[in-house]
């Protein structure tokens, strides 16, 4: 997921989750949560794929994880 969204992470995972356990319409689950359904199914699309990726393959929060830890190193 991209981190130039204007939705915090933590919510666009909340939001693929919910839209993966609700047995509502992915439309609906969209509305009631503020978001245009095709935002959402790009959500849930992206994370299908990051779920699906070879083994061994570094997922997007990890990506940024490790930026974020090498930064800190390079400042250590």
């Amino acid at each position: 997921m991209s981190g130039s969204s204007k939705f915090p992470e933590q919510f666009r995972k909340d939001a693929v989750e919910l839209a993966r356990s609700s047995d509502r319409p992915l439309r609906q689950v969209a509305r009631e949560l503020g978001v245009n359904h095709e935002t959402l199914r790009n959500w849930v699309r992206t994370a299908e794929r990051a779920e699906t990726a070879s083994p061994g393959s570094v997922s997007t929060s990890e990506q940024e994880e490790l930026r974020a830890l090498r930064k800190r190193v390079a400042e250590l």
